[in-house]
């Protein structure tokens, strides 16, 4: 066998229809490829950027360079989905809402109690300090009474003090 009925035999196959069939059916896959990159692009950045005007953008450096700007896309895409930001927002607004609304409770039974109950209602734990002069409850950083301006004495200021037990260890049953 010959050089030259090696290269008349690849000459043959590559002006074949087959070739052609080969050649068109991969030119068509890489251009329908092409497409899915931009159009995934546009999808991606309609869920991260607001601005219409900036994902045409991102669309166009999907399509331009092709395979290349949907690679730079990746890099320089904003973080988080708009949803993941706007469900961030929510959470964060509904607990400085529910830090604000500031529920009070009682630290041994867990009952509710308002900011001027002295002691809790369920279980009786003293709360709060009364003022000596005006039974006003007060705070206990407070060093005066701010509805009678009596002086608050530190000493005078008993508030429960709780135990840290040791945690129960259960037995194991044989």
């Amino acid at each position: 066998m010959t050089l030259a009925s090696t290269f008349s035999g690849a000459h043959d196959f590559f002006s074949s229809g087959t070739w052609f069939v080969i050649r068109n059916l991969l030119l068509f896959f890489v251009v329908i490829f092409w497409l899915a990159t931009a159009y995934w692009v546009y999808k991606d950045a309609r869920r991260r950027i607001e601005d219409p005007w900036l994902v045409a953008m991102s669309v166009v450096l999907g399509l331009i360079p092709p395979f290349f700007g949907a690679l730079v896309y990746m890099l320089f895409r904003p973080p988080e989905y708009l949803e993941d930001v706007r469900e961030r927002e929510l959470e964060i607004k509904a607990m400085e809402e529910r830090l604000a609304r500031r529920d009070l409770h009682c630290p041994v039974c867990r009952a509710e109690v308002g900011v001027d109950f002295l002691v809790c209602p369920v279980c009786t734990t003293k709360l709060k300090q009364a003022c000596v002069n005006c039974k006003a409850p007060l705070e206990a950083l407070w060093q005066i009474c701010p509805y009678c301006e009596t002086p608050v004495e530190p000493a005078a200021i008993e508030f429960p003090t709780f135990e840290a037990r040791p945690p129960r260890r259960r037995r194991r049953s044989e």
